[in-house]
Parts: structure tokens; C-alpha cells; sequence
């Protein structure tokens, strides 16, 4: 481990091919590589993370609009933090130095506890489990626990920046077996579900992405898990994502200069603490985990 930085500390794991460096501050993928190439947009530990690269998305991923939202009756109020669309942003956790449970060679687990606040007052206990596998690749398992007295509302994601060794977003091809896509207005708050061949955003049949921007929430994936692939047609190497969540956020980086694709397995859909869609109500003393994995392959 090094010593605490702009992110944390910084732990990196080893397993045949593959090498992974996670981080403290928002117990975040930093880096994870295989057979020498990048599978993520990395940071480095003693960097501010860029556009929510690599951050464990707790107690709700993507946006609650305007940062209110009603739960049993109840008005609630979280802090603004994306100014240009008026809405709170990936949760509570991101910027939280978690504690290291445990690290060993080829998995760690950070721990933390999300304490009762104007906003958000039910008590959560979290971790976050990295385990990687010459095989299987990285295996991130993301757990929240009810340890208050009340049903508390929770969502949850991870923000990985998937990438060939940060070749243009634009080379890459991409699959993702969705076929439903959220429309948005200009706020980026979602509007109307769509399907993505009417949409202009079918990838179920691998495609190029080339110059289209896409920032936008996917549902009707299939049931158990799914794959979202990014490959570089030029090298034949893809990186891969595999989960059984039923959204994926995906967005083509231009915050990040288009050099990777974030693609966010998500338990719930934007706004959701509005919509009420797919808001995981977590009771006293229950506990919910979000396992997925990244994994690389080549041709």
C-alpha cells in the first residue's frame, strides 16, 4: 500500500495476467490491466479522479433531479453538485476515504459507514469487495446494509471507464445487448423510455461508435447477466463488462476526451428516488450486493 494521496491509498492486486490498482477515496477502480493493455481509463493515486472515474456510486448512482425527492410521505433534500443540469450526482460516497478491511495479493475490501444526514437520514454500512482471477478477471462486489431502525430507499453502481489503452471512443466497436433506451430533456433528467433502434442507439448487433455522442440510460437487458463489450478493431483486444443489473448507463467519455466508454451496471434508472422505478427498499438489518465483473479478451 502507499501512503495516503489525493485519492487515498492506493492498493494494487496481482493474478496471472491481470493487474488492478484500487483506491480508498470513493473506493474506486484506479487501474486494471491485462496481458499489458489498459481495460479502464486509470488515475493515479495522487490524483483527483476525472468525470467520477472508477467511484463506487452508493446510496443512489447517477442523478437525483434537482436534488429532491419525496420517500413516505416525506420531502427530502441532497446537496446540488452538477450545477449545469441542477442535479445531486452518484450518491454519498464518492469522495469518503474508505477503510482498508482487508488486501492481500488479489482482492481487498474497503468498508464504510453511510451515516444519517439531512437528505438521506437512514443508516447504512458498506463495502466493497475487489477480487481478481487470471481467469475471470476482476470481480467487484458492491454491499449496503440497513443498521437503522427504518426501510431506507438505495441504489447503487459503479463508474468505470472502459478502454482498449485509451484509444479514441470513436474506433471502438460496442455491444450492449439493451434494448430499451431513457430519453432525456436538456437537464439530462430522463423523459420517456424509447426503444434503441428508434433511438438511434442499437448496439445489440456490434457497431462502431464513431463520432456519436451517448450519455444515456439502458434498459430491457436480459434476464440474468449480460455483457457489454468495447473492442478495438485494430488489435482485437476488448474490454468486457459482465453483471446482472437491469440498467447500464453509458456515456462516450467526452469529459475524459473520448478516451474510453463508461459503462455503469446500475440497480435503478436516473431519477429513480422520483420514479420510484427499481428503487431497492432496503429493511432494517437487510442487505443488498451488486456483483460484477471486468474482464479482458482478444481475438
Amino acid at each position: 500500500m502507499s501512503a495516503p494521496s489525493a485519492s487515498g491509498t492506493q492498493i494494487t492486486l496481482a493474478s496471472g495476467r491481470y493487474e488492478a490498482r484500487i483506491v480508498t477515496v470513493g473506493a474506486a477502480l484506479a487501474g486494471l490491466r491485462f496481458d499489458g493493455h489498459d481495460l479502464v481509463v486509470g488515475h493515479g493515486v495522487d490524483e483527483i479522479a476525472t468525470s467520477y472515474s472508477g467511484k463506487t456510486l452508493m446510496p443512489w448512482p447517477n442523478r437525483i433531479a434537482g436534488g429532491v425527492y419525496r420517500w413516505e410521505g416525506e420531502t427530502h433534500e441532497v446537496p446540488i453538485n452538477e450545477a449545469s443540469t441542477g442535479a445531486a450526482l452518484h450518491g454519498l460516497m464518492c469522495w469518503t476515504d474508505w477503510t482498508v478491511i482487508h488486501a492481500d495479493r488479489d482482492s481487498a475490501t474497503l468498508g464504510a459507514f453511510i451515516a444519517p444526514r439531512y437528505g438521506y437520514p437512514w443508516a447504512l454500512s458498506a463495502s466493497a469487495t475487489y477480487a481478481l482471477d487470471d481467469v475471470r478477471g476482476l470481480t467487484v462486489s458492491l454491499t449496503a446494509r440497513n443498521v437503522g431502525s427504518r426501510p431506507a430507499p438505495y441504489g447503487v453502481s459503479s463508474h468505470p471507464y472502459l478502454t482498449v489503452d485509451e484509444a479514441p471512443s470513436d474506433v471502438y466497436e460496442l455491444t450492449c445487448p439493451a434494448s430499451t433506451v431513457l430519453e432525456t430533456d436538456e437537464r439530462l433528467s430522463p423523459i420517456a423510455s424509447t426503444p434503441v433502434d428508434a433511438a438511434g442507439m442499437d448496439f445489440r448487433g456490434t457497431r462502431v461508435i464513431g463520432s456519436q455522442h451517448v450519455d444515456h440510460a439502458f434498459g430491457g437487458l436480459p434476464d440474468g447477466e449480460w455483457t457489454t463489450t468495447l473492442r478495438d478493431p485494430s488489435t482485437g483486444i476488448a474490454s468486457n463488462l459482465r453483471a446482472d443489473a437491469r440498467w447500464v448507463q453509458v456515456y462516450t467519455g467526452e469529459n475524459l476526451g473520448r478516451r474510453g466508454v463508461a459503462v455503469e451496471p446500475m440497480t435503478c434508472p436516473p431519477d429513480a428516488f422520483n420514479s420510484g422505478d427499481d428503487v431497492v427498499v432496503l429493511e432494517p438489518g437487510q442487505e443488498h450486493t451488486l456483483t460484477f465483473r471486468i474482464y479482458g479478451t482478444r481475438d
